[in-house]
């Protein structure tokens, strides 16, 4: 029997269950960059956190784990329980304002003993995703040519959906997980079909309230403290620490990638400290002890990979699997571009880690989530087209 057959009108494509190793060996390659600077960073970092490599390595094998279930549960399966997971979620949130422990002014771990902390916001990105992914697909099956009142009503509820975890994940506050949150849903968005007159109404809104929210800031500081609070003004003047080239952590980032050269300082020599250097300027750290040659062939990797699936997204696949994707392949992007610039000093410094490389078990496990999900949607067992 050829692989082609022929069912009322429709050609069947059945393709065998296989890994897909230009999603596989990148990661590899993630996996042993990430160990060896997380080591090199260990160099300025208090014994009391631990052998952090070596946990790294562990969430990185029990991520291979959840690879494994997801790859044989099959993206389905995340699809039909996509709305539990998502309520689970924001009941977590909710949790976290409630009960978790305050650490470093916020709110956004809970602290699990002999285990470590657990931050529901990095799960929270997919489940929003998966919620999106059936909403946009049950909304093109039913609305052929959906009118803009009803393209209207669709919007509205997608953001709600949107909205819900995003408030409650501001308030920890998580400002950086906001920010994906809603480059997901544009992102998704943008795929879905709808009228580009609404991403342009979008635009314009964001630009004035942006522009009076700044406007209020740079006028009139008092008046911005009493109706913002200063936990946002704090976070504005993160900002201009980044327009100004000041504060320790830039300052001393840019010192270790500047004095690195071509080839860098060698492995585990980093050469000044600066903090978070094993989370949040992994890159830095990495830059400094493998240089300019390193770093090139790390962005390589990076490239490499989102085009990959990006080739993926091209491709006749299932709507579902298409739009989740594009969340995938927007949050992945932007976080490169966001870590990488604000390290160098290209854009404010907002938090946001690197995705695979930055120490951090919720984060890998979630983006290691997010690899088996990607596995299944290039190699279902089986899997059927119209053609």
């Amino acid at each position: 029997m050829t692989a082609r057959s022929t069912m009322k009108g429709s050609d069947i494509v059945r393709k065998k269950q296989k890994i897909d190793l230009t999603i596989v060996i990148p990661i590899i390659l993630f996996f042993i960059i990430s160990i060896a600077s997380i080591y090199s960073a260990m160099t300025y970092l208090s014994p009391d956190n631990g052998n952090l490599a070596l946990k790294q390595a562990i969430w990185y094998l029990v991520g291979v784990i959840i690879i494994v279930i997801i790859f044989k549960l099959k993206n389905d399966y995340l699809y039909r329980n996509a709305w539990f997971l998502y309520i689970l979620g924001n009941i977590l949130l909710v949790c976290l304002l409630l009960f978790a422990p305050e650490i470093n002014n916020s709110k956004c771990w809970f602290v699990i003993p002999y285990i470590g902390s657990f931050q529901p916001s990095e799960f929270m990105k997919i489940f929003i995703m998966l919620v999106l992914a059936v909403m946009i697909s049950n909304f093109r099956d039913t609305t052929n040519h959906p009118s803009i009142k009803e393209e209207f009503i669709f919007i509205l509820k997608t953001l709600i959906v949107v909205l819900i975890p995003s408030i409650l994940t501001f308030l920890e506050p998580d400002t950086g997980s906001v920010m994906i949150y809603f480059i997901i849903y544009f992102c998704m968005m943008f795929t879905s079909g709808i009228r580009l007159r609404w991403f342009v109404i979008l635009g314009i809104i964001i630009a004035v309230m942006l522009s009076l929210v700044l406007g209020c800031y740079f006028l009139n500081e008092n008046l911005f403290v009493s109706i913002f609070g200063t936990d946002l003004y704090y976070r504005f003047d993160r900002i201009l620490d980044w327009q100004n080239g000041s504060g320790l952590q830039l300052e001393n980032a840019l010192a270790a990638i500047g004095s690195a050269g071509v080839f860098g300082h060698g492995f585990n020599k980093t050469p000044i400290y600066f903090p978070e250097s094993g989370t949040d300027f992994i890159f830095a750290v990495f830059a400094s002890n493998f240089g300019l040659l390193g770093a090139i062939i790390l962005i390589a990797i990076i490239i490499f990979f989102d085009t990959r699936l990006i080739n993926m997204a091209t491709k006749k696949i299932a709507s579902r699997d298409k739009f989740v994707l594009a969340g995938i392949i927007g949050m992945l992007v932007f976080q490169q571009v966001q870590n990488i610039g604000m390290t160098v000093g290209l854009l404010p410094i907002t938090g946001i880690t690197l995705p695979f490389i930055s120490y951090g078990g919720s984060s890998l496990l979630s983006y290691l989530i997010l690899v088996g999900i990607i596995l299944n949607i290039g190699n279902e067992k089986e899997r059927e087209y119209n053609v």
